[in-house]
């Protein structure tokens, strides 16, 4: 672009800007999450683990599925791919008409249907959680149509995202995520004693527009050129179109999937929706601060060099950012496993939310951890497909596990109950990741599989060893600590925490593994300003 405010293409190695993208992500998303536990505890302080708590959490399924229908998928399939060629191939000024047809086809589409989805909320939310009657049914219908304002925010903010992430820039986004949590806190800590739990409702309309605002500043300065155009006959908007189809299907198996489970669980005890959702939230943690940081900073360069046909390069970033993910997923699986009565007493047993709430969550937590190396992995293996242009693929992943899931919850279900939701999701989660694999390596011909596989074994034996470790220290801690208290509980999760971080980082380190430098290259970059090649 040709005025003195654009933000600068970065230069550098792979591994040098992936370190760059994933360490601005990485400290607003570790806010960002912290403060979604802080979110969680004071729901669960005020209100428990019971049928109100439920009825909130089940208002959200509408409003996301909203939003994942019309947005979503066609942000990280259709329009960024669509986008990042445009900036890639210096075509900017198509990418702004581009960008301003979709945003016009976004709003009207996601008026309309917010307007619906008020009207029709009675009659949809059966479809959601079929079990709920009565005081509950109207609860959550009631807080579902005080939600589906926040879908137009939120659909904004995640097109603002959309636009920056093209330009590598990534930061502003994640500081949106830290707002969203900041506002809904806020009001559920003013407002419960007027409203009740409609309070944290209200925050999430007003969360989402903290998101898109926050961003408004730097999508400005990026150079965005807004018109009230509507060139449907574009290609690039034809382009969109085409690749849109295939992600919203694939999209809506995910969410179909969701209510699937939200509706088995509806009627399993009183608070088995809640406890699934604060152990997912737990699970989240990782996944959000490292993961996703990951998949979000290498899918602009993927997209980038499949644009300019650099294979070799693709295929670097994508294994260097694949091997990065595990490093961490892996021992964060085995660590929270060994810790997950503790982590949950620290973050939820406070208030209402009881010891008995405690001991349901950490055994859904559990089963969740069995999965999560490739809940992981999925976050970044799908891009590989969008980058390329080809969504179908995760579209045919997407039914496969649902059928998987299903199949898979209603036999578990029946056994283990919510933890068997919990486990059906894990085992659906590492056939998807050990689908993407076959098929990565199938598009690309090589994934780096042997240096893959290396990486993992060292992964998975370091970790087994730092398990073993903070389990035996667990106990000692609770034999020398008052772990009645909360000053208890925090010191021995603290010092587990801190004694297995620093184990497994020194066993890594003694292994030679390359995944070890590019973390603690990201870490200095963020936390310390620097930025050091290995």
């Amino acid at each position: 672009m040709s005025n003195g405010t654009q933000i600068k293409k970065p230069g550098g190695s792979n591994g040098e800007r992936i370190a760059r993208a994933a360490g601005s992500i990485m400290l607003a998303m570790l806010i960002s999450r912290l403060l979604g536990f802080v979110r969680e505890a004071v729901i669960g302080a005020k209100f428990g683990q019971n049928e109100i708590t439920d009825a909130y959490i089940a208002a959200f399924t509408l409003p996301d599925f909203l939003y994942f229908l019309l947005v979503g998928g066609a942000l990280s399939a259709a329009f960024i791919p669509v986008f990042s060629s445009f900036v890639a191939t210096n075509r900017e000024e198509e990418g702004w008409v581009v960008a301003s047809t979709f945003v016009n086809i976004m709003l009207f589409l996601l008026g309309c249907g917010i307007v619906l989805g008020e009207i029709f909320t009675p009659y949809l939310m059966p479809l959601v959680a079929y079990d709920f009657k009565g005081e509950t049914l109207a609860q959550a219908i009631y807080l579902t149509r005080i939600m589906f304002p926040s879908v137009l925010f939120t659909g904004l903010a995640g097109l603002s995202m959309g636009i920056l992430n093209s330009y590598q820039h990534f930061l502003m986004p994640a500081v949106g995520s830290v707002l969203y949590n900041i506002v809904i806190i806020a009001c559920g800590l003013l407002l419960p004693e007027q409203l009740g739990i409609a309070a944290f409702s209200i925050g999430v309309v007003f969360g989402a527009l903290a998101n898109f605002l926050v961003q408004v500043p730097v999508l400005l300065r990026s150079g965005f050129k807004y018109q009230f155009t509507l060139q449907l006959a574009h290609p690039g908007v034809r382009r969109i179109a085409t690749l849109m189809i295939p992600a919203l299907l694939g999209l809506s198996l995910g969410q179909i999937q969701e209510i699937i489970n939200q509706n088995l669980a509806s009627g399993l005890a009183a608070g088995s929706i809640t406890a699934l959702r604060f152990a997912n939230r737990l699970m989240q943690l990782p996944l959000g601060v490292f993961a996703i940081a990951v998949a979000v900073a290498v899918f602009p360069t993927l997209t980038r060099c499949a644009a300019r046909k650099e294979w070799t390069e693709f295929r670097q970033s994508l294994s260097l950012g694949l091997r990065s993910v595990l490093f961490i997923m892996v021992p964060a699986a085995v660590g929270m496993a060994v810790l997950r009565v503790p982590i949950v007493q620290v973050l939820f047993e406070h208030g209402k939310f009881d010891h008995t709430a405690t001991l349901a969550t950490a055994s859904v937590l559990l089963f969740f951890m069995f999965g999560l190396f490739a809940q992981g992995a999925n976050q970044l293996l799908p891009r590989v497909f969008y980058a390329l242009q080809r969504p179908h693929v995760p579209v045919r992943v997407s039914g496969l596990v649902l059928l998987v899931n299903t199949a898979a919850s209603l036999l578990l279900i029946r056994y283990l109950g919510a933890e068997g939701l919990a486990l059906a999701f894990s085992l659906s989660a590492i056939i998807a990741f050990s689908l993407y694999i076959v098929l990565v390596k199938k598009v690309l011909h090589s994934i780096d599989g042997r240096r893959l596989a290396v990486s993992v074994a060292k992964m998975a034996g370091a970790a087994g060893v730092m398990g073993l470790v903070v389990a035996g220290l667990r106990d000692l801690l609770a034999e020398l600590l008052d772990t009645t208290t909360l000053l208890g509980q925090m010191g021995l999760l603290a010092g587990c925490v801190l004694a297995g971080v620093g184990l497994y980082a020194w066993l890594t380190s003694r292994l030679n593994m390359e995944e070890l430098n590019l973390v603690k290259q990201t870490l200095l970059n963020r936390f310390t300003g620097q930025s050091k090649a290995k």
